[in-house]
C-alpha cells in the first residue's frame, strides 16, 4: 500500500517507463484479513506510562496496482463497542460519553484515496477519520513489508502492511481529562495487517 510510484527502468542515466508496463497495469481489490489484522492505540496515562488498546471487530478494503503503485478506494469501519483495554472497569468508561459515545456512535470509519511515497516500500497516506460524528484529516506512515503469494492456507496474493498515525482526541471533541492532563491528547494508531486479493 506504500510503494504508490511506477516501477523505473534507469538507463544511461534516466528514468523511463516501459510503455508495455504501463500498458498490462491493472489494479485488484483487497481485504484486511481478520485474523492477521491488529488495530490498536496507545495514550498517555497521568504520564506514567502509556495504556495499550485494541479494536476487535472490523472490516475494510482498498484497490491497488502493482504496476502503477496506484491506492485507491480504501475504507476501514470499526466497531467502537469492540475496544478492548485489558481492563473491565476502564473498558466500561472508554464506551461510554466521556470517551466512545458508542451508544450515539457505534463505528468510525478511515477512508482515502492516494498516498505519496517516500521510497520503494514505505510513504504516506493521507485521508480522513470519522469518530464521534465529526470527520478530520488522518495521516498514516505506511510500510510495505511484503507482497507474494500466501505460502499456505487461503494462498491468495497477499500485501503485509504496517501503518502508524497520531489521533488528537480533543479534534473530535473527545476532551475528558485533556486539560488536567490525566489522559493524553495524543492518541498513537498502530496498524498491521494482511491484506488478501480478493479479484
Amino acid at each position: 500500500m506504500a510503494r504508490f510510484f511506477r516501477k523505473s527502468l534507469i538507463l544511461a542515466g534516466i528514468a523511463i517507463i516501459p510503455f508495455a508496463q504501463s500498458a498490462k497495469a491493472e489494479p485488484h481489490r483487497y481485504e484486511l484479513d481478520p485474523e492477521h489484522t491488529t488495530i490498536a492505540f496507545m495514550v498517555d496515562h497521568l504520564g506514567y506510562a502509556d495504556t495499550l488498546g485494541v479494536f476487535l471487530e472490523f472490516e475494510g478494503g482498498f484497490t491497488y496496482d502493482m504496476d502503477t503503485q496506484k491506492l485507491s478506494d480504501l475504507k476501514v469501519t470499526v466497531q467502537t463497542a469492540s475496544v478492548e483495554s485489558f481492563n473491565e472497569a476502564r473498558d466500561n468508561h472508554v464506551l461510554n460519553q466521556d470517551f466512545l459515545d458508542v451508544a450515539n456512535h457505534p463505528v468510525m470509519t478511515f477512508t482515502a484515496n492516494g498516498g505519496t511515497p517516500a521510497d520503494d516500500t514505505s510513504g504516506v497516506v493521507e485521508g480522513e477519520l470519522t469518530l464521534l460524528g465529526k470527520t478530520q484529516p488522518l495521516k498514516l506512515d505506511v510500510t510495505l513489508n511484503k507482497a507474494a503469494k500466501y505460502p499456505f492456507g487461503h494462498g491468495r496474493f497477499t500485501l503485509g502492511i504496517s501503518a502508524q498515525g497520531v489521533v488528537k482526541r480533543s479534534d473530535f471533541g473527545m476532551t475528558y481529562a485533556v486539560e488536567n492532563g490525566f489522559v493524553g491528547d495524543d492518541v498513537q494508531v498502530i496498524i498491521e495487517t494482511e491484506a488478501w486479493r480478493v479479484d
